[in-house]
């Protein structure tokens, strides 16, 4: 049987599409981004992460200025657009071959803050017009269409980087972004008419504030400094595997073809993995065993994944492990993660979570390679970090649990005192 209700269809198709579009827009990139941080040094990668988050301390306040002053139909295309720009920046300055050193690094920099920016402002709209019932059953759903556009990203790259040229990608990806602007007006039409909405809600109403807002609201509520507290461990154990599995590649594969190559074929099988588990197990995982459960289960699996790397420090076990952790990042952890929201009020929805989201994720990023690398200094090997995440796994899993439990807490007094 279908997990949606008739009236709900239209807003799945278009949230499935609007999905597929954006994460295409960012994997037809991706392959490239990873080649340029290999060539840039795999040693400098901890100063393209921390040049990421001092970006993101930038990006952040301006997006809480706009949410404060436009409402959600403006916001999201002006959102997108202003992306869109940057993407058409990077065509020309790849064109005219301008400091190819600076722009590479410049360009891994800049989709890193893409990426988490826009995938974050994404599910702040689907928990924007979906209630937490709704949530439950859709995000899965919703988020296969993502897994799709991550499928046909690099099979586009691959297909199309011989004849067009990496330069052209870029308009590729910025075509797919405007589709996705094409869904938001669609869904902003669908939530007007939404009879479970309020009247703000309905017509998307700016938020109102100051640029900070996002900051004080994430940082003076138990609920989502536990949030940020989840994504931050979820940002650090997998920043270590990239970074290891980023430096045995450089090591051991000298053609930066063949390293393109794998790190598309990587991806491809992370997307295909992650496909297969949403359509078929991540809905009734949710409905079955709950959002705690969810929320357990990927530090639960990285704690043997660790283990598994202590053993067995190679490359094939790094890359087969970290297939699988992020498989269930994508199709298990984030919706869950995502759940956590319909219960907070539409201000954290957006300035909160944004912050959440690129901030404290990315800042998760730069603490970890930074952390790896002074371990690193030492002479630890990678058996010696797989030894380290293990406790950190544990700690996130008894983090997991308590930020289910109070989400369902939550659920249940919205529904006491709206009855």
């Amino acid at each position: 049987a279908p997990t949606w209700q008739r009236e709900e269809f239209p807003a799945l198709a278009w949230s499935f599409i609007y999905f597929f579009c954006l994460l295409c827009a960012y994997y037809v990139l991706r392959p490239v981004r990873e080649e340029m941080g290999v060539q840039g040094g795999v040693d400098n990668l901890p100063y393209l992460f921390t040049g990421t988050f001092l970006c993101m301390l930038a990006v952040v306040p301006l997006f809480g200025w706009a949410s404060s002053r436009w409402p959600r139909a403006q916001l999201l295309p002006v959102v997108y657009v202003f992306f869109m720009t940057h993407i058409i920046g990077f065509y020309f300055l790849f064109k005219l071959g301008v400091n190819p050193p600076l722009v590479a690094k410049a360009f891994f920099i800049w989709l890193s803050v893409f990426n988490v920016f826009v995938v974050s402002v994404f599910w702040s709209f689907m928990s924007d017009i979906f209630r937490n019932e709704q949530a439950k059953r859709l995000y899965g759903v919703i988020a296969a269409g993502g897994s799709l556009g991550a499928i046909t990203g690099p099979t586009l790259t691959a297909a199309l980087v011989a004849h067009i040229g990496i330069a052209n990608l870029l308009l590729v990806s910025c075509l797919f972004l405007f589709c996705a602007l094409i869904c938001i007006v669609q869904l902003n039409r669908w939530a007007i008419h939404a009879p479970h909405h309020s009247v703000a809600e309905n017509r998307g109403t700016a938020l109102g504030g100051n640029l900070l807002d996002g900051i004080k609201l994430a940082f003076t509520s138990r609920y989502l400094l536990g949030i940020c507290g989840y994504i931050m461990l979820l940002s650090t154990l997998g920043t270590f595997l990239y970074l290891e599995q980023m430096r045995i590649i450089s090591a051991t594969i000298p053609s930066p073809v063949e390293r393109t190559q794998l790190f598309a074929k990587v991806d491809m099988a992370v997307n295909i993995l992650t496909l297969f588990v949403q359509f078929f197990v991540t809905a009734q995982l949710v409905l079955r065993f709950g959002v705690t459960f969810c929320l357990m289960l990927m530090p639960l699996v990285s704690m043997l994944a660790f283990g598994a790397v202590a053993l067995v420090p190679t490359l094939a076990v790094i890359i087969g492990l970290g297939i699988i952790r992020r498989a269930l990042e994508y199709a298990i952890t984030r919706p869950s993660r995502e759940v956590l929201f319909t219960v907070v009020s539409r201000e954290e929805r957006y300035k909160a979570k944004n912050v959440i989201d690129t901030v404290v994720n990315r800042g998760g990023d730069a603490l970890s390679s930074w952390l790896n690398a002074g371990i690193k200094s030492f002479g630890a090997s990678t058996a010696h970090l797989a030894l380290v995440a293990i406790p950190i796994a544990a700690l996130w899993a008894v983090l997991g649990f308590w930020l289910g439990r109070k989400q369902e807490q939550l659920v249940q007094n919205k529904q006491e005192a709206q009855s």
